[in-house]
């Protein structure tokens, strides 16, 4: 349990792997789960001789970033080689930038636990090149895979404007929805293509110096943010209390213990000996590029969330589920635009549909929305035929199913299973006419007072019609002749 006295003060740097075809600096391609040491050249590994060439669609897809995050972007910006040594960077130093970024001072807006708006700061955005990757957990001696060195990357540097994992949390969830929206990271966190760095201090509340800060690291999913930022903010504010000091170090998050473990003494920027990078000339952006740029910007999370609430009338949790992932939100409004009645009740209709059926089966079987086997038009012309009186919901979960099996339209699982509602009163009343007779006792309770039966007299109908008599007709009919 924290102590109230303290309070944490918390920055971000999430680093998010680029979705283009090759890497930063050569052709080879950045295709994940290759055969390890196989994507490389002699220009990723740093061979003698060879010379880098800038990938322009990095530097899009960064600009894109920038705006995204309301930053400026620097018309010019130069790449630096940041210095150190380490198994799995065989060129000895990573290109970079350090001193002159492509993008600063912008801002992500994140909701706080009151409901409350909170501005996170942004001091920066860079490109650089990723390093490979080193595999521990082996009953061998350590292996090296570089096939990730040169992949591009954005570093997005956060202001240290965070208070609390819990906004630590949004403001890492605001990112990954951003860079997705944008369609420049797939923002995988388990494959390593959206990874988060926290830097953390505690101090009394009221003071404005920072205290000593460590950096946590190896936090490889949402919830493993939250977790080690609890611990390693409980963790100072205890050995301040005992009289001690903290030491600026970096820590590795254990998941499975819930620990961070000490894994060296923090970098200070000097350590790196940063130097602008000789074989790369500065990147100079036009104010047309940039223009180009906000021409292909997609609408963005939090501007799809409130269309959705003012255009589709969908209460503000549906529209936060429903935008929360681009593909989900395209499916939706895909569905929506081939409603035959298109108002706030039967938008609601595709919401609900979308949130507990359709995400249901995603996530039951791992698979994306773009790879759900139930296309968006089918299951509004499902919905329609509720609205139209042709099948009933309880009937429409069948057809759901049978949907997610086939891939059929509605239409021809309606018509091969005879599922089409019964709205012919005729049928109706001498089903309601014959659960009547079976249950005489029923029917004197009934009209003595205990209207609570009336729901057993409907399930007995819908029994008796195999589910397929209008839900309405049978209402009406029943209260007619219970009343009489």
């Amino acid at each position: 349990m924290t102590n109230d006295k303290y309070e944490a003060v918390i920055g971000l740097e999430v680093h998010a792997q680029l979705r283009t075809e090759t890497k930063a600096f050569c052709g080879c391609t950045t295709k994940f789960g290759n055969a390890p040491n196989s994507n490389v050249c002699p220009v990723c590994l740093g061979m003698p001789g060879v010379l880098p060439v800038l990938n322009k669609k990095v530097v899009d897809f960064t600009i894109r970033m920038g705006l995204a995050t309301h930053c400026t972007i620097a018309p010019k910006s130069i790449f630096a080689r940041k210095n150190y040594f380490y198994p799995d960077l065989p060129k000895g130093y990573q290109i970079s930038q350090y001193e002159e970024p492509i993008c600063r001072h912008g801002y992500v807006d994140i909701e706080m636990e009151d409901g409350a708006s909170k501005r996170i700061g942004i001091t920066r955005i860079h490109m650089e090149e990723d390093a490979g990757k080193s595999i521990h957990d082996l009953d061998v001696d350590t292996l090296v895979d570089v096939n990730r060195c040169g992949v591009p990357l954005i570093e997005i540097v956060s202001e240290p404007d965070i208070r609390t994992p819990h906004e630590a949390y949004q403001y890492l969830y605001a990112i990954k929805q951003l860079v997705t929206y944008l369609d420049i990271c797939d923002g995988n966190m388990e494959e390593g293509s959206l990874r988060c760095d926290a830097n953390i201090s505690v101090r009394l509340k009221g003071t404005e110096a920072f205290g000593t800060k460590t950096e946590v690291k190896n936090m490889n999913s949402f919830r493993h943010v939250e977790r080690a930022l609890e611990y390693e903010i409980q963790r100072q504010i205890e050995l301040i209390e005992d009289g001690g000091n903290v030491v600026q170090e970096t820590l590795l998050w254990d998941a499975n213990k819930n620990v961070a473990v000490p894994m060296r003494s923090k970098e200070e920027a000097h350590d790196y000996r940063y130097f602008p990078e000789p074989d790369l000339v500065p990147v100079l952006v036009s104010e047309e590029w940039i223009n180009e740029v906000k021409k292909i910007l997609p609408e963005l999370p939090k501007e799809r969330r409130n269309r959705f609430i003012q255009n589709f009338g969908l209460p503000k949790y549906d529209a936060e589920v429903i935008t929360a992932e681009k593909p989900v939100a395209d499916y939706f409004e895909n569905a929506a635009s081939h409603l035959s009645q298109k108002n706030s009740d039967t938008y609601k209709s595709v919401s609900n549909w979308v949130m507990t059926d359709v995400l249901r089966v995603v996530n039951e079987r791992h698979i994306a929305v773009n790879d759900f086997p139930v296309r968006p038009e089918h299951l509004s012309a499902m919905i329609n035929f509720i609205i139209e009186g042709t099948i009933s919901g309880k009937i429409a979960k069948d057809v759901f199913e049978e949907m997610l099996k086939t891939g059929e339209e509605p239409k021809a699982i309606i018509e091969r299973k005879g599922l089409m509602q019964v709205s012919d009163t005729s049928v109706i009343e001498k089903a309601v006419d014959d659960v009547l007779a079976r249950n005489a006792e029923q029917v004197e309770k009934y009209r003595g007072g205990k209207t609570q039966v009336f729901g057993f007299f409907v399930g007995e109908t819908m029994k008796a019609t195999k589910g397929k008599a209008n839900p309405k007709l049978v209402n009406e009919i029943l209260k007619r002749k219970l009343g009489g």
